[in-house]
């Protein structure tokens, strides 16, 4: 693994208005207690004392279809994945899941970043000897321009400082004609899975999550980084905004996911 590159996420340059950027759905994460400018250093320290169990919890609290969600990402990725020299990176790759799956379609090493170490290590013990891990700032990272067909990233985009950079970041990465596939949580609108779903998420969710990771705090901040983060129209509109073209969504289990598959 490469040290990282900096202390946590960038900023992008915006509007000067203070008021208006903390208005606007498409700033950055903001974690309830974390000092202005130190976000990206509280989310690196939450997912590192979660890591051990992180696996676990994940499969656990999503009854197994976090594994269904992954697939269908896969799948909609796989006719370039095996295509011959496809060259492929998971943006945020936590402990590997979705390198893992990339690697069964793509049959050649996935490389994977993220800047939580303890998250890494996870992922090394699982992907073995073919890891190719990277410890770097997802929004400055350590990599030529344009090197990439397949960029993924699941579950981390709303982990980020700063939405528009990390998007702008992921362009730059990707060759003409790559695409690029964001695996996100939504909040679903139908009127029965939507109160159901909220009243797992805000009461359950976090009671369980924190008496099994003993990091209450963890999952108090998923539910609060998922309510807050924009919707699924409106990142699709901040990927297009990046230079993104054919730009689909695709709903998942009644909208708690979404995914977006864009081509630059």
């Amino acid at each position: 693994m490469k040290p990282a590159v900096g202390p946590g996420a960038g900023q992008r340059d915006g509007p000067t208005d203070d008021a208006a950027a903390q208005e606007s759905p498409m700033t950055g994460t903001k974690p309830v207690g974390a000092e202005p400018g130190q976000e990206a250093r509280w989310v690196r320290q939450m997912f590192a004392r979660v890591a051990p169990r992180y696996d676990l919890l994940n499969h656990l609290l999503s009854f197994q279809i976090d594994r269904y969600w992954r697939r269908f990402t896969v799948e909609k990725v796989r006719d370039i994945l095996e295509r011959p020299g496809t060259r492929v990176l998971d943006l945020c790759c936590g402990t590997g899941d979705l390198v893992a799956a990339l690697e069964r379609v793509h049959r050649r090493p996935v490389f994977g970043v993220d800047f939580c170490r303890p998250m890494l290590n996870e992922a090394h013990h699982k992907l073995g000897s073919r890891a190719r891990l990277i410890e770097a700032d997802a929004l400055v990272l350590p990599l030529p321009s344009e090197c990439f067909d397949v960029l993924t990233i699941a579950f981390g985009l709303r982990n980020l400082a700063d939405y528009r950079k990390g998007l702008d970041e992921m362009h730059r990465l990707l060759r003409a004609g790559g695409s690029l596939a964001v695996l996100e949580f939504s909040w679903p609108r139908g009127r029965l899975v939507g109160p159901l779903y909220g009243f797992y998420f805000r009461h359950l969710l976090p009671c369980l999550g924190g008496v099994i990771s003993g990091a209450g705090k963890a999952y108090r901040y998923l539910q609060q980084s998922v309510e807050r983060f924009p919707s699924s129209d409106e990142l699709s509109g901040a990927i297009r905004a990046a230079g993104f073209r054919e730009v689909r969504d695709w709903p998942l289990t009644g909208g708690i996911a979404v995914l977006h598959v864009a081509v630059k």
